[in-house]
Formats: C-alpha cells, sequence, structure tokens
C-alpha cells in the first residue's frame, strides 16, 4: 500500500508563462500585492499598467488581475490569502487564472516557502501555476 504523502501528486493545473504580455478575455494576472496596494513594482507594477490592479486595492480581484498580499510577514501571513483565492477559482472556473511567482521577488521569499501554499490548486483546470511551485509540490 502507497502512504498518501508518497503518491504521486495529479498535476491538472497549466504552467503559467514566465512571461505574460498580454491576456485573454477570460484570463486572470494572479501576482503579489502588499496590504496597502501600492503597485510599484515588479509583477504589482505590470498589474497596474496593464492588467488593470488599482492603487490602494491590495487584495483580490481587480481588473483582469488578483491580488494575494506578500509583504505583510511570514508565510502563514500569506496563507489566508492563497486559501481564498484557491476558493475564489473553484467559485469562478469560467476565469483561468495565471498564477505568477507570487512572493518570490520582492517579498524575497523562495518557490520552496510559497509553492506548498498552492497545494490545493495544483488540481484545478482553471489555475496556471509557474513551473517552479509545480516542481515544489510534486516533489
Amino acid at each position: 500500500m502507497i502512504k498518501e504523502s508518497n503518491k504521486p501528486k495529479i498535476v491538472s493545473c497549466g504552467i503559467t508563462p514566465a512571461y505574460i504580455g498580454e491576456l485573454k478575455d477570460n484570463e486572470i494576472f494572479v501576482f503579489g500585492s502588499n496590504l496597502q496596494g501600492i503597485h510599484g513594482g515588479g509583477a504589482a507594477r505590470i498589474a497596474r499598467e496593464y492588467f488593470g490592479a488599482i492603487m490602494g486595492q491590495g487584495v483580490g480581484l481587480q481588473g483582469q488581475s488578483y491580488a494575494i498580499p506578500t509583504m505583510q510577514g511570514g508565510v502563514r501571513t500569506i496563507k489566508p490569502y492563497t486559501d481564498e483565492f484557491i476558493e475564489f477559482a473553484k467559485a469562478n472556473t469560467n476565469l483561468h487564472f495565471l498564477v505568477t511567482r507570487i512572493g518570490c521577488g520582492i517579498a524575497g521569499f523562495r518557490d520552496e516557502d510559497i509553492a506548498p501554499l498552492f497545494d490545493n490548486a495544483i488540481n484545478l483546470t482553471n489555475v496556471s501555476l509557474p513551473k517552479e511551485f509545480i516542481d515544489v509540490i510534486t516533489s
């Protein structure tokens, strides 16, 4: 009998492209933000300049983007927001969410820190995760 932890993970999600320059009508750019919604650098700036992120809104859907706060502390402070995002993705199967390497730029986390927060998204067909996250989750 295979132990639960040794079972290979079924991967149904897609892989987020390393560069996202445009979105289809149903695609959402998922980026790391700060709670104040100051989208000044990294993926947050791209979300603001190209995909409708709103200055002053640090959490959730805005335009064709979805903000997950990553700048307020450690990984445990990010988890409630990734859990909220995953539930949002499950409830909005008409949308496809392109998750960037949130927290792994300006916020200073490693893929190994953040990827496990998306463990429950790996089987969602309307979510794409960075290859680095998928590799961590499935290893």
